[in-house]
């Protein structure tokens, strides 16, 4: 039963997330050779202030 978590800046649409999903679920059913239906994937979100890259905030900077 693969178990694929996706993390992403808050902010995209259900239909986006829905189409990530069936596409890495294809790509794991291709390459792991399992049935659709023992795929899952869990995307979580966290907003773009809580993520530090090279030591800097990847939010805009306040106005």
């Amino acid at each position: 039963m693969p178990i694929v978590r996706v993390e992403l800046w808050s902010g995209r649409s259900t239909e986006f997330k829905v189409d990530l999903a069936k596409a890495i679920t294809d790509v794991v059913v291709e390459k792991v050779g399992c049935p659709v239906e023992a795929v899952t994937v869990k995307i979580e979100e966290s907003p773009a202030e809580n993520w530090v890259i090279g030591g800097k905030t990847a939010s805009p900077p306040p106005r």
